[in-house]
């Protein structure tokens, strides 16, 4: 009890303010999912969600009593939203990598038109849906920016458990939104991990890209390869 009391507990102070410990913990977590999916790993998927966990008591800033009492309904939602998905995507890798024998645990491919069309038209649309719902649970303004990025989060999470390299760009249009909404509700240490992720998430999308062209041009058993950043698949 004396550890989850200090966790709760915990800041680090920076300059004039304080950061919460949970919220880096969080997002360094984070960050090691985003790599280990990069390198379409399945360990990502617990990994990322012990990080939600962590995040999830981070956004319902007034009822866990944060240095930031900003309560951003869409963020907290995200996370239940990633715990959910990250199950069938972690099932789903487990099950591609067993039927593949392989140390990676997808083979990156590219969504079809229709998937695609689908997906802008379910990103504006959930936007547009949830605006209302997040404004009356009082979330921080903007409020259509936490629908949009909780939308946004969905759509990138479902993308990753499927394979589509689009992903990635779905996750450039959450941080365009996410991270000035973050600065603006005063959660820095998200959102200067989002920031780097929108860098990041261009390096994920390049590395996913060129082993997409290996599969096309080779077939499956040319991307049963480690991939890390450069793809050593596509340097040979």
């Amino acid at each position: 009890m004396d550890i989850l009391r200090w966790l709760f507990e915990a800041q680090i102070p920076v300059g004039g303010s304080v950061l919460i410990l949970r919220e880096v913990l969080g997002n360094i977590f984070g960050l090691a999912s985003a790599l280990g999916g990069m390198r379409r790993k399945v360990w990502a998927w617990p990994v990322g969600i012990a990080g939600n966990l962590l995040l999830l008591t981070v956004f319902l800033g007034n009822v866990f009593g944060s240095a930031t009492p900003a309560t951003l309904w869409g963020q907290a939602g995200r996370q239940v939203m990633f715990i959910i998905v990250a199950v069938y995507g972690w099932q789903r890798w487990q099950q591609s990598r067993r039927a593949s024998g392989s140390s990676t645990a997808i083979a990156p491919t590219w969504a079809s038109a229709r998937t695609r069309v689908a997906l802008v038209l379910a990103l504006v649309a959930g936007t547009a849906a949830l605006t209302p719902l997040f404004d009356s649970l009082g979330s921080y303004p903007p409020v259509w920016a936490d629908a949009w990025t909780f939308t946004g989060s969905l759509l990138a999470t479902y993308g990753m458990a499927r394979g589509w390299t689009e992903f990635w760009l779905i996750w450039v249009a959450v941080d365009v939104v996410g991270v000035p909404l973050l600065f603006s509700a005063g959660y820095f240490a998200s959102a200067f991990m989002y920031l780097f992720y929108g860098f990041f998430t261009l390096a994920g999308f390049i590395v996913w890209w060129r082993a997409s062209r290996v599969q096309t041009q080779s077939g499956p058993a040319a991307v049963k390869v480690e991939t890390a950043f450069p793809d050593p698949a596509v340097s040979k």
